[in-house]
């Protein structure tokens, strides 16, 4: 492939083999965000971090996280691409290292709160599938690259669970830290330069992001659909273990993994939608997601079977959730991402931190919700989130945005 800029057409589509390997990276590196989140009992035992201090190990991943979305995402936008990913994959390897390291609370604190700032790599990776694209098959690859990025979120929480029952919590830090060496020398080899208009400085880049927000709606629209969702998503995979160990199921760890292991199914989604986006028909397919969303919160509200009957209709409403998570996020995408290749960078990082932070809403209803009114308010509230953005959705109906 050529190189490009913001501003120039690709001369020839991108290659498959290109988008598989955007997909394994996007995939590979995301994993990093959620290792720590089903191990965060063994980890605080063995770093000396108190029970009530435990939630930091997730929460400054994700505030990591949010700040990389904000201040390096957009940075796509006025640096040479390629450097941009390769920076970000070494200090996630370096972060990764500690974190295998780690003896103290601190080592360990300060390590993934330099996974999350530095894994925001991903979002610079995912945009390449657009910019070196055709516009009729943009969709198609995005879709597919995004499938990638879901097979890492999804698979990240019983990959650590299994790996850690074999080897200890630290052994999945270290197996990361060489998946990402790995793929940082792949990357260095095969990922084209891509290097956006010069002009703006990074002061004036920042600035920018706030008028996008204004001038945008249809990146308002989007986030706000992909928030909740993303929020019922968060809820539903915080929650569900809990149910999945109590008497209810009493499912052991292994049967947990396998469960999630099971859902990743739903991400088929993402190839489809691309191809429905591409074909026109990104709002009907918006529609056919917020309702599988809803939906599927309303299929265990419904379970009154026996324990195996149960079981198979929650791993239904998994996988249907999945799906509508997978599609929406493709379908917003390709959407947000034919604005224009020269503020891309910046739209992917708004977006991407609106539907985080819907996430880590949910992420942080979900215990408490199932404490307070078990899998029944679970379900109830996750319900709500989608069923909001149906409601708004519905106004869309009305005029194009």
């Amino acid at each position: 492939m050529q190189a490009a800029t913001a501003d120039t057409a690709p001369q020839q589509d991108i290659p498959r083999w290109m988008v598989m390997l955007l997909a394994a990276a996007c995939g590979i590196i995301v994993a990093n965000l959620y290792y720590a989140q089903p191990l965060i009992g063994p980890i605080s035992r063995a770093t000396g971090i108190s029970p009530a201090a435990a939630g930091l190990i997730v929460t400054l991943t994700q505030i990591g996280y949010g700040l990389g979305l904000l201040f390096i995402v957009p940075m796509g936008d006025l640096f040479e691409n390629r450097k941009l990913v390769l920076t970000g994959l070494v200090a996630t390897c370096l972060g990764l290292v500690g974190a295998a390291l780690a003896q103290s609370a601190a080592q360990l604190l300060v390590s993934v709160l330099v996974i999350g700032l530095s894994s925001v790599g991903a979002q610079v990776l995912v945009p390449y599938a657009a910019h070196f694209s055709l516009p009729h098959t943009r969709g198609r690859a995005v879709g597919s690259v995004m499938s990638g990025l879901l097979l890492g979120i999804l698979l990240a929480r019983p990959l650590a669970s299994l790996v850690a029952d074999l080897s200890g919590w630290h052994a999945i830090f270290g197996l990361s830290a060489v998946l990402v060496a790995s793929l940082t020398v792949v990357l260095g080899r095969y990922l084209p330069p891509r290097r956006p208009p010069a002009g703006m400085h990074y002061g004036a880049l920042l600035g920018s992001m706030w008028t996008l927000v204004k001038t945008t709606p249809i990146l308002r629209r989007r986030a706000f659909y992909h928030a909740m969702l993303f929020a019922s998503f968060s809820l539903f995979w915080t929650a569900s273990p809990l149910w999945l160990a109590s008497p209810a199921f009493g499912l052991s760890q292994q049967g947990i993994a396998l469960f999630a292991f099971a859902g990743v199914i739903g991400v088929i989604a993402a190839p489809v939608a691309g191809r429905m986006a591409d074909r026109g028909w990104s709002r009907p397919a918006t529609g056919v997601a917020l309702l599988c969303g809803a939906g599927s919160f309303l299929l265990p509200l419904l379970m009154h079977g026996e324990r195996d009957f149960s079981l198979a209709m929650l791993l239904l409403a998994a996988i249907l959730l999945d799906f509508a998570v997978s599609a929406n996020l493709v379908l917003s995408q390709r959407a947000i991402y034919a604005l224009g290749g020269e503020i891309r960078s910046r739209l992917n990082g708004l977006f991407m931190a609106t539907f985080f932070a819907g996430g880590a809403v949910g992420s942080a209803l979900g215990g408490w919700m199932y404490a307070q009114a078990g899998w029944t308010g679970v379900a109830w509230v996750g319900f709500a989130f989608p069923l909001v953005a149906l409601l708004y959705y519905l106004t869309e109906l009305r005029g194009r945005q």
